[in-house]
This record gives C-alpha cells, structure tokens and sequence, in this order.
C-alpha cells in the first residue's frame, strides 16, 4: 500500500477523556426530552454510553425517535443540540483530561515532521476545539484541520456515516490508502473503513482488561488492520498498517 503521510484522529477518548463527562450531560438533555414528550424512561450517562457511543448528539436523538416513536421538529432539535453542545462544553473545560499517553505520542510525532495530523469527529466543531484546549493539544493541529460531521460538512450528520472522513481527504488533499485513523468505537471505525481508511483500533480508554479485549475483537471484525491499547504502541502499529495488505470491508 501507499505510504502513510496524514494521520487522521478521533477525539472524544481518543485523544481526550471526554466521553463519560459528555455522556453526563448528555444524559440530563435527553431525560429532559423525553419527559417533554411524556416518554417514562430515562438515561444515566452510561447507558448512553452502552448504546450511543461514537454517535454525536445529533444521532443519538435520531436513534431515540426511531426507538421511541415520536417527532423533534427541526427548529426545535436545533435548540437541544445548542443547549446540550453548552452542557458539554461547560463540564470539558472543567474537567477534561487527556488519555493517557496519547500527548507523549502527539509530541514524538509531531516533532518528526514525517506526517500531517488532522482531526476527524462527531462532535460539534465547539466541543472538540474546547477538549483539544483543555488537555493542551490544540497546538498539534492547524485550525483548519479540525473536522466534525456535526459542523463541516453542509449537512450535519455523525459517524458511522463515512461524509466526515471523505470530506477530511478532500480538505488535506489525501488518498484514503495515505492516510490511517485511530478511533475508539464500532461508529467510529466504521465511518473510516467505510471511506476505504485502514483503521488502528484503540481501546485504552475502556475500563478493565475485559471489555478492552472485548472491544478489540469487536474492532478487529469490522475490519481494524490493528489494536493499540496504549499510544506507546502507535509506531509499532502503524508499521504493522504500512506492511499488511489493507482490504476494504465493502459489505459493511
């Protein structure tokens, strides 16, 4: 395959520790709707998590219609997104912190000049650039190099839709086969696998060994060309990405 020369990150616990403080607020902006539309259940953080993880806000409420049987009209899903992105926002910038070992590996790559770095996310534009400022990653990417499915695109969606990572190509001006994206989750992989990246699948951010090797066999059946579960093994990984045969996943 090609040689690498774009690394492509998600963010929300990837770079970040921001999942369950978003899921938080997420949670509480959820319940909220559901009780408008006189919906019983309600979510903790971790459920959403269990069920939602890797989809934006955005996605999780299209889910939940779907589940549920009712209708946000437009100009009103616009309200909770921006009162949610706020919620999120506020709890980041108090208390988000970088996943281990992952700015040790930003600075190693940064500093070798071998690869350009691009973020690609879910989340809203807002959100993201608040997590990178907090954990001091913002310095690594340029600001145009910031991609959500949320913002950038003319029409906002989340992962797994594969628009976010096409319109990251296009933007660096990349081939996929040049490029390779870290992501965390099932959403997440398969938005890159599916825009034809090769995927390093990274799982430290799971609690205990258990769903870590969970998750990575999850991974890995989508179509992951490899599993980094510290960012002390990113080099190593993306060797085994740059040597292996890549093949697309095109059933998926």
């Amino acid at each position: 395959m090609a040689k690498i020369t774009e690394i492509f990150f998600d963010c929300d616990n990837t770079l970040v520790l921001s999942e369950e403080l978003a899921f938080e607020a997420c949670a509480d902006m959820a319940n909220e709707i559901l009780e408008e539309y006189n919906i019983p259940d309600r979510y903790t953080g971790d459920m959403l998590i269990k069920d939602f993880v890797g989809q934006n806000f955005r996605g999780m409420m299209g889910s939940l219609q779907t589940k549920y049987g009712f209708q946000i009209e437009p100009t009103e899903l616009e309200r909770y997104v921006k009162k949610e992105e706020d919620m999120v926002i506020a709890k980041l910038e108090a208390k988000a912190k970088p996943c281990i070992g992952a700015t040790e590996e930003l600075e190693k790559l940064f500093a070798s000049k071998k690869y350009g770095f691009a973020v690609v996310s879910s989340s809203a534009l807002r959100r993201v650039r608040a997590s990178l400022k907090k954990v001091n990653q913002d310095k690594f990417f340029d600001h145009d190099k910031v991609f959500s499915a949320a913002s950038s695109l003319e029409k906002p969606t989340s992962k797994p839709d594969p628009a976010i990572y096409l319109h990251a190509l296009e933007k660096v001006g990349k081939k996929a086969a040049e490029t390779v994206a870290i992501e965390d989750s099932k959403s997440g992989a398969l938005s890159a696998i599916r825009a034809n990246i090769p995927v390093i699948a990274y799982v430290g951010s799971y609690n205990g060994e258990e769903i870590q090797k969970e998750m990575a066999e999850r991974l890995t059946a989508l179509g992951a060309k490899a599993v980094m579960y510290h960012w002390s093994e990113f080099e190593d990984r993306l060797k085994e990405v740059e040597t292996g045969s890549v093949e697309v996943h095109s059933t998926l």
